[in-house]
């Protein structure tokens, strides 16, 4: 029963923050969503903060558990990175990278935020460099770069990839070639190799 209305509430907060933003987003909406008391927001997250990171971390798990998967399949890399382009408008048209940008936004401010949203995407930049790590064949030589520098430039590309096309949908045809062009040298070197 405790973990239905955990469940309950994660929902219901996903659905406000969406609705309503982060600086808009009111537990008791929130109760009223998932029907349940206040109180069990405080019972189960300590509070509004809470709710907001059980939300981040359970959306984060389940996507990086796809990326891991994807970027484990044993096909060339371009392939997967370009899955990986697919998987950005698959999280924008759920949501997700909204939510993520609205709690990057919220991190500036308060530090508990922060500080969570930035152990959330470490593991995101993480796997991008182990990635980068176990393509060093098909890669080849990276020059100045480190696994890591790479990793970090690819991310940070998506990033503000995400901020620009939430910021306006014009964006879109400028991030999605920037983004593909990185694939497009990924398949040359990977045709050198």
């Amino acid at each position: 029963m405790a973990a239905d209305t955990r469940d309950k509430l994660i929902a219901a907060a996903r659905e406000c923050l969406l609705a309503d933003g982060h600086a808009n987003l009111s537990t008791r909406r929130v109760a009223e969503r998932a029907g349940v008391p206040l109180s069990q927001i405080h019972y189960h997250f300590g509070g509004r903060q809470g709710l907001i990171l059980a939300l981040l971390a359970q959306e984060n798990a389940q996507l990086l558990q796809r990326q891991q998967t994807m970027y484990g399949a044993d096909v060339p890399l371009h392939l997967r990175y370009g899955q990986a382009c697919d998987f950005l408008r698959d999280d924008l048209a759920s949501g997700y990278v909204r939510m993520l940008q609205e709690m990057i936004a919220a991190g500036w401010s308060d530090k508990a935020i922060g500080a969570e949203v930035t152990r959330l995407l470490r593991s995101w930049f993480e796997l991008l460099e182990q990635v980068v790590i176990e393509a060093a064949d098909e890669l080849g030589d990276l020059g100045p770069f480190t696994p890591r520098t790479v990793a970090t430039l690819i991310g940070l590309g998506f990033m503000g990839g995400e901020s620009m096309l939430l910021l306006e949908d014009s964006w879109s045809d400028d991030v999605f070639a920037a983004l593909g062009s990185i694939g497009d040298a990924l398949e040359l070197r990977h045709r050198d190799a």
